[in-house]
């Protein structure tokens, strides 16, 4: 093979040869686990991934074990060609490398898990959440899972997890991978507050009193530090 490759449960890693020119596409022969998009199936497939505190159990409700449950999607998703990934990243020394990857059963874990967290944290948790997986992210990359950051950054996701349960349902067509339901009994979702019709519970006669308080601080600094004219964001700058 032409290619450095390697491979996991997770996924495969391929680069070298002609994927060193992040102007060529990648050839067909590079991918293994996946479905070109002109060869997957005519008609979508649905899966629905059942999770208990953050962590994937079921598959279309049949409970199963990490490694089958992961190989299992590999499966699923890699037949409708969802998981190819063509990747520019920052290696920890400083050089750019162009990788590209097969993960299909992470792709369609990572929207899952997401989905069912928009709808079960707050939405400061939320925010919060993303920059520790981040910082998490980077940290596994550069080598550094044996560290007390590590344990701290760890012990702040498995919290944030403990209402992060239900099930989520994915469309597979064609390379792509969409969450198309979500649902949870832990779910801040409430339709009577959420919801446009005569019914909705919201008090809207709140709404002044809130934008006055909420617009206080923006008020009191432009009556003694005026904006300047001349930068984005300004009256004049707006049109207003």
């Amino acid at each position: 093979s032409p290619y450095s490759i390697d491979e996991n449960l997770w996924g495969r890693s391929i680069e070298c040869g002609v994927l060193e020119d992040p102007w060529v596409e990648p050839p067909e022969d590079v991918f293994s686990w996946t479905k070109s998009a002109a060869e997957a199936p005519d008609k979508p497939g649905y899966v629905e991934i059942g999770f208990e505190q953050g962590i994937p159990l079921t598959i279309d409700g049949k409970r199963m074990g990490g490694v089958s449950l992961i190989r299992r999607l590999n499966e699923l998703a890699g037949q409708h060609g969802v998981g190819r990934i063509d990747h520019v990243e920052n290696r920890l020394v400083g050089i750019k490398s162009r990788e590209i990857y097969e993960a299909p059963a992470a792709v369609v874990l990572l929207q899952g898990h997401q989905a069912l967290e928009a709808v079960t944290l707050a939405r400061d948790q939320l925010r919060f959440k993303q920059k520790v997986a981040q910082e998490y992210a980077d940290l596994v990359y550069n080598g550094l899972w044996f560290t007390s950051l590590h344990q701290d950054l760890a012990a702040y996701v498995q919290n944030s997890q403990r209402f992060v349960t239900g099930t989520v349902r994915l469309k597979l067509f064609k390379g792509s991978c969409r969450v198309v339901g979500r649902k949870s009994p832990s779910s801040l979702y409430d339709f009577s507050l959420a919801t446009y019709d005569k019914g909705d519970e919201f008090d809207q006669s709140a709404a002044p009193g809130f934008i006055h308080i909420w617009g206080l601080p923006v008020r009191t600094q432009a009556q003694v530090q005026p904006m300047d004219k001349g930068l984005p964001g300004s009256l004049e700058k707006s049109g207003g």
